[in-house]
């Protein structure tokens, strides 16, 4: 270390040399990704003091450094730091990964920034810090649609942006553990989507009715009280999972006869006559007194009393969901019209009419049928897709708040909207559907579909599982930034990966009032200080509710 510094220039030749400016270590050798540096202690000390806060910020975990190499600047970003007390050298020495690379210009700046590195320095390159004007450049992406989410951290006058396109083309997750303002934060990229994009489709799965407050002048809100999704829109595996129970050589009887009395119940409707070919999924109206009268015709027909058991089960699991005002959202007697075409509109809000956000509000839903209607929700999505025109495909995003309930790490076998959002991640961006996974729970998430994101927004984690499980699924470059995961604050977010043109750590802006979802902290001790406004009274409300599973 010591010859090192011997052959390198002193720290105050380095900082008043215009063309240089300023150099703050060498380099020490080069990887595939990644290289090691040693960072000059005095020259850092130097500028600790600047009045630009980026250079004042130099040469700590996480900022920016470049690397001179002949007519360009390697970028990276700076992963840990450590010191050899028995080293006469004042010296650090610290990793950083390599992100990408611009062309060096007459007075020493970083202009043209971009993704990857073509060629790499040779050791002995001096390490340059980098400036809050060159910060601003590495982040600008002015030649795209953007949306600002807050300000680069520590330079609080650098705009924080996401692409649109980038973000929605490749999915995006969104993750944080409880508190650290993860549902704010995604109320406002949603907020920031629709005003750039007013004529837009979204569709956001909201499993405790928090975002309704903050959409309700730019979205549709869908509950209970106004969903009316039909039943017959699910497909078999959906109608298996809801009316089906057991497992084993039990489920596979009652699958089966489900399928052949589902058939023949889709054959009797009027549509299925004008068509050449109708399956036991083809999404066409069907009446429920067909399939329970089909069920006890087919029993009829059986020479031994045991083998009713699967007519039995089926017809009635039927008329409990046909009796139950809980499911009266979807097996309502009214809803046996054909009214595919309507309720697409209404969901993927075609037309927008100034809203371009579809909120379903589940949290109103008996819970053994939440999984299924999202099941549903999103495999119409992706189908609507596939069989519409390529010239006439209008992109979607589909949000899905607590995506961990859906797509487990462990997924079930028969588990519906785990396969078909797993699908989506895999495949949807061919056909213009975009997913974003918003969850607090990383670890709880499958893998393989948490990968598929291609943008990853990271608030505070806590938890060493889900900080390793987002460190398996980071882009490039991130992962340097990922080790300060636990010490950011609220409203505070780790952003890399094809949304951002530079990993970054973010200030999230404040969002307005009106615009935030219903989720914030009770005041416990103010709320108890005083006695309940209306003690009995609100109480037998409540149980009245309860009782007949209103909101």
């Amino acid at each position: 270390m010591s010859s090192l510094r011997a052959i390198a220039p002193s720290a105050t030749s380095i900082l008043t040399d215009p063309a240089d400016d300023p150099v703050i270590g060498w380099l020490l050798g080069v990887g595939g990704a990644t290289a090691r540096i040693v960072l000059d202690r005095e020259a850092l000390g130097v500028l600790s003091d600047h009045a630009d806060p980026v250079l004042a910020a130099a040469g700590q975990v996480a900022m920016p450094v470049k690397i001179r190499h002949r007519d360009r600047w390697i970028v990276g970003t700076i992963r840990s730091l450590s010191f050899d007390p028995s080293s006469d050298a004042a010296a650090i020495t610290t990793e950083i990964d390599l992100v990408g690379e611009g062309m060096r210009q007459e007075d020493g700046g970083l202009r043209g920034f971009r993704r990857g590195v073509t060629c790499y320095p040779m050791p002995g390159a001096t390490i340059h810090a980098v400036t809050a004007d060159e910060l601003a450049g590495i982040h600008d992406q002015r030649h795209t649609t953007t949306i600002r989410i807050g300000s680069v951290h520590p330079a609080r006058t650098i705009p924080a942006t996401l692409s649109i396109d980038a973000l929605l083309g490749r999915h995006f997750a969104l993750v944080g553990s409880t508190g650290t303002g993860k549902s704010t934060a995604t109320a406002m990229i949603l907020h920031r989507i629709c005003e750039v994009a007013p004529r837009g489709h979204i569709v956001m799965i909201d499993p405790h009715g928090e975002y309704a407050a903050a959409f309700r002048e730019t979205g549709a809100i869908h509950d209970a009280a106004n969903l009316r999704m039909p039943y017959w829109l699910m497909n078999f595996d959906e109608h298996c999972e809801l009316l089906l129970s057991g497992s084993g050589d039990a489920r596979a009887a009652d699958a089966d006869v489900l399928a052949r009395c589902l058939l023949a119940a889709r054959m009797r409707s009027r549509a299925a006559q004008d068509m050449a070919r109708v399956t036991v999924d083809t999404p066409i109206p069907y009446l429920l007194s067909d399939l329970t009268s089909l069920l006890t015709q087919e029993m009829s027909k059986l020479e031994r009393a045991g083998d009713t058991g699967p007519y039995l089960r089926i017809r009635a699991k039927v008329e409990e969901m046909k009796g139950d005002p809980r499911y009266a959202f979807m097996f309502s007697g009214m809803l046996v019209a054909d009214t595919m075409a309507s309720f697409l509109g209404r969901i993927l809000r075609m037309p927008g009419e100034g809203r371009p956000i579809s909120i379903i509000d589940v949290s109103g839903l008996p819970s053994d049928v939440t999984s299924v209607v999202v099941a549903v929700l999103a495999r119409m999505i992706f189908d609507h897709a596939i069989w519409t025109r390529p010239e006439e495909r209008r992109p979607v995003l589909m949000v899905c708040e607590e995506a961990h309930r859906y797509i487990p790490a462990r997924t079930e076998q028969g588990c519906a909207v785990g396969r078909i959002l797993s699908r989506i991640a895999k495949e949807g961006r061919k056909y213009g559907v975009s997913l974003g996974l918003v969850t607090q729970r990383p670890s709880d998430l499958a893998e393989g579909v948490l990968s598929q994101c291609g943008t990853v927004i990271a608030m505070r984690l806590n938890n060493e599982r889900d900080q390793a499980m987002v460190r398996t699924a980071m882009p490039e470059g991130g992962r340097g930034l990922l080790d300060t995961i636990s010490a950011l604050r609220n409203r505070e977010a780790i952003l890399c990966g094809e949304g951002v043109s530079f990993p970054m750590r973010a200030s999230l802006d404040n969002l307005e009032e009106e615009k935030r979802p219903a989720s914030g902290d009770m005041r416990i001790t103010a709320l108890w200080a005083d006695a309940a406004p209306r003690g009995a009274e609100a109480l037998a409300e409540t149980v009245a509710r309860w009782r007949s599973a209103g909101r």
